[in-house]
């Protein structure tokens, strides 16, 4: 049987890419989504078998424990987890709203999504690590470049709940040593996705590509290899790492 990896945010442009890439690698994919039709369109037609689609709301305490433990009752219990659910909320006006302009339900929605939900699935994650041996157990975070970078653009709710992810994956890694089983991140940049369409027209992609070293926006399977990378047997000597993928945007 292939390893049972749960891929959350599988409706996402990146998180369809990395479906579609583990499914390649020859992994179950469990695809989770606030929508199950959408999660369902996302493994529709991918090679492979085992996959299924759920609903799932990753800021759902009781839904996360919930997924685990349906996936051991069905005997096939989750291997990996990929935690790329996450949003970027913006004003009524279609603006990133500076600090000063954002409200409290704005962002405690971004906190709970994006930090709160990668919390409790690795939680979950390692409390069933602890009940059964799990053979190359990945867990695999999902920051942002913005997060590295701080305050370059507004979004202070997003950037803060990507700055958290930095933080509890160092402290998840050394926890989770001793279950045999690494917990890293990626840093996506630029990605040519939905969640940058939001404030990036397709006009603007040549001034934005600009300002990047390798001169272009990245796309989904940029971000999918590098996820297929840490998930894969070349990284089981890596933990409490996280990968840039932003072209030379940032570096270090």
């Amino acid at each position: 049987m292939s390893n049972i990896c749960l891929v959350t945010g599988a409706a996402g442009g990146i998180g369809k890419a990395i479906v579609s890439r583990l499914a390649q690698d020859g992994y179950s994919v469990l695809a989770a989504d606030l929508s199950e039709q959408k999660a369902q369109a996302t493994i529709a037609g991918i090679p492979g078998s085992g996959h299924r689609a759920i609903a799932l709301d990753v800021a759902n305490e009781a839904e996360v424990a919930s997924v685990f433990s349906d996936a051991a009752e069905r005997g096939t219990p989750i291997d990996q987890v990929v935690a790329a659910a996450g949003i970027l909320l913006f004003a009524d006006n279609g603006e990133r709203p500076p600090i000063i302009d954002i409200t409290l339900a704005d962002w405690q929605r971004t906190q709970s999504v994006n930090s709160t939900g990668t919390f409790l699935l690795l939680r979950e994650f390692l409390r069933a690590a602890s009940r059964r041996q799990i053979a190359n157990g990945r867990f695999i975070g999902f920051s942002s470049v913005a997060a590295q970078l701080g305050g370059y653009r507004s979004s202070a709710a997003y950037i803060a709940s990507k700055t958290a992810i930095l933080g509890l994956i160092k402290a998840g890694a050394r926890e989770a040593a001793a279950l045999g089983v690494t917990v890293n991140a990626v840093a996506p940049g630029l990605i040519d996705a939905p969640m940058l369409r939001q404030s990036l027209p397709p006009e603007n992609d040549g001034a934005a590509a600009s300002n990047i070293p390798l001169q272009r926006l990245g796309t989904p399977e940029d971000v999918a290899g590098a996820v297929s990378f840490l998930i894969g047997p070349d990284a089981a000597y890596i933990t409490g790492a996280v990968i840039d993928i932003n072209g030379g945007y940032r570096m270090q």
